[in-house]
């Protein structure tokens, strides 16, 4: 199911990557200069994605709710740059006061074009009010009109629904270690165009 999850980010991005191709396409002799400006050469018109970091220092294998360091892990930087886009670390503990660092990585927000929640473990803290923040910053794009999307992966997603749900509690405990289930298709739907196919 996780295989599934991103791709509405990749076609948001893919979005993103056609308007940015539009913008740098050759002028007709016809459009006249002042309405339409050459774009600058120097410019990179590729896609810029937030990564938010989590507690922990990644070098020990688990992740924690310390708040004296943080970690992207790789994965999650060339997953976004193998779709053509480019990474900012949105670090959750910058210094110096907690209020404060919720205002630093807010301001980093209008240098991306979207933002990506990784998983890992903490679920409270400085770490979940940095993650809300962002979320809520999100939609406020997002009702603006400017295209701004999100991808929350494993405790990403867990987080928006707490956040959304207003409701820390919502998530219930259950037991599906080596559970093998099967996809079983409808009769008379059509799985054209689907990875399904």
């Amino acid at each position: 199911m996780l295989n599934y999850l991103w791709i509405p980010f990749l076609i948001a991005l893919s979005r993103e990557l056609t308007s940015a191709k539009a913008q740098s396409t050759i002028l007709l002799p016809t459009v006249s200069a002042p309405s339409c400006p050459a774009p600058d050469p120097k410019l990179n018109y590729r896609p810029v994605i937030g990564i938010v970091s989590h507690p922990g220092d990644g070098a020990s294998g688990r992740l924690n709710n310390a708040t004296n360091a943080s970690y992207i892990a790789a994965s999650y930087v060339k997953f976004v740059e193998s779709a053509g886009a480019r990474v900012i670390p949105l670090i959750y503990n910058e210094p110096p006061e907690i209020l404060y660092k919720i205002i630093v990585v807010l301001q980093k927000l209008n240098l991306v074009n979207g933002v990506l929640f990784t998983g890992g473990w903490a679920k409270s803290g400085l770490y979940f009010q940095v993650v809300e923040a962002i979320f809520k910053k999100a939609l406020k794009k997002n009702d603006a009109g400017d295209h701004f999307p999100v991808l929350a992966i494993c405790l990403g997603f867990e987080l928006l629904t707490m956040i959304i749900s207003k409701d820390k509690n919502i998530l219930e405990e259950f037991s599906a270690a080596d559970q093998a289930s099967t996809l079983q298709f409808m009769n008379n739907i059509n799985i054209e165009g689907t990875a399904f196919q």
